[in-house]
């Protein structure tokens, strides 16, 4: 039998391991003192472990390199993922938007029917265990020196060490930094599923106010539509952040002037928003402006509103003219927004970038430069939106790198 390495203990790494010990003997290193951290804190700490879509609705949902994934979510599929922690023990629920968790909603639960299944397939675990270097004899990986002093051989060899996300869970980058030193090309780490910063001043008003059933769009410099989502988001004192914002993060690129826009009203056509305005302003026709929104909108967002819409407001309600209402109805539709940026890298859910997919064999996971080099995980330059398909992308390479690792 063959004895396979592999660096990282996240959820491509225990997969990974889970998944060669049928044919070979593994050792899965990992320098936290347990496995899994950053399964802990996913999905609020109850882990959307995968995605009941389709599998074919997945690649929809992969804005980068999603055709590289292919082999791989169909070689160890969400239905795949669903039994294999069934068969361990763990009962799964389906919520809103297809996301999968434990019933107990504990991902404590994910990380333990893990470690039942490593040891029982003999794993060999190594925890406080941190790589200081690969030691490589050509185009192939002979050992790896730990920090410790202790050189561990191996004969292939599986990297699965995330990426710059979250650093406090280990998530340092070290894995691209072996990658680079081993001739592969590295894309450039980027913030993913990561909360927006904008340039109005105004939103620190509305920090901590959360929005359901809105409709978030982001549009170029030519002012055509790069993204667009329905959902639940929330204003931070820098920005927007929550689900359909994370999401739309991913078509946020470095240098590029972007706006976004909040319908607060997407179930309405803009006919029926000023029909539903017009009967507000007959009920409330005596009142200020001020004090005739509150069947219409949270609060909070009451008096922004007012100061964007240019409307004075102590005019009465009975006074507003046609175009004033008009002004409302677009900006309660279109409220626009000037992109800044992402948030710092170590704030986002996931890293975009890494081991450049040309350089990786998509079939097996094989590096295309060593000869016994695997890779798998959030280290490759792949990312999904939120929704348990970035945990599914992990799950699914590792699965397709321990399948094959030892087999040429």
């Amino acid at each position: 039998m063959s004895k396979i390495i592999i660096i990282g203990g996240g959820p491509a790494g225990m997969m990974a391991a889970v998944t060669a010990s049928s044919k070979h003997d593994v050792v899965l290193i990992e320098k936290n003192e347990k496995l899994g951290r950053k399964l802990y804190i996913t999905g609020k700490g109850r882990c959307n472990i995968t995605n009941a879509k389709d599998i074919g609705d997945f690649f929809e949902n992969i804005p980068c390199n999603p055709n590289f994934l292919y082999s791989s979510l169909y070689s160890f599929t969400n239905e795949d993922t669903m039994d294999f922690f069934k068969e361990l023990g763990v009962n799964l629920k389906v919520e809103r938007g297809d996301r999968v968790f434990p019933q107990s909603d504990k991902s404590s639960d994910i990380i333990k029917a893990f470690n039942m299944e490593l040891k029982r397939k003999n794993v060999d675990v190594l925890l406080n265990s941190k790589v200081k270097k690969l030691i490589r004899d050509n185009q192939h990986i002979a050992s790896v020196e730990l920090f410790d002093g202790n050189i561990i051989n191996g004969d292939y060899f599986i990297l699965c060490t995330g990426g710059l996300s979250y650093p406090q869970t280990g998530s340092s980058g070290e894995g691209l930094t072996y990658a680079r030193f081993l001739g592969h090309n590295i894309i450039k780490p980027r913030p993913s599923l990561v909360p927006i910063e904008v340039e109005e001043v105004w939103i620190a008003d509305l920090q901590g106010l959360s929005l359901k059933n809105v409709e978030l769009r982001i549009t170029n410099s030519k002012n055509k539509s790069i993204y667009k989502e329905f959902g639940e988001m929330l204003f931070t004192h820098y920005g927007i952040s929550g689900p359909i914002v994370l999401s739309g993060s991913s078509f946020v690129k470095e240098g590029e002037k972007l706006k976004a826009f909040i319908n607060l009203k997407p179930a309405l056509s803009e006919i029926e928003l000023d029909k539903r305005i017009q009967n507000d302003f007959l009920k409330y026709a005596n009142k200020d402006f001020k004090n005739s929104l509150h069947d219409l909108l949270p609060s909070k967002l009451i008096n922004t509103i007012i100061q964007l819409s240019n409307i004075d407001e102590n005019k009465k309600v009975n006074s507003i003219t046609r175009e004033e209402r008009k002004i409302l109805v677009n900006l309660l539709q279109n409220l626009p927004l000037h992109i800044k940026g992402l948030r710092p890298i170590e704030e986002a859910i996931i890293t975009s970038g890494g081991v450049d997919t040309l350089q990786i064999d998509a079939s097996t996971m094989k590096s295309k430069i060593i000869d016994n080099l695997y890779f798998a995980g959030e280290m490759v330059d792949v990312d999904g939106f939120t929704g348990g398909y970035n945990l599914q992308i992990a799950l699914s390479t590792g699965h397709l790198a321990g399948d094959n690792v030892g087999m040429d």
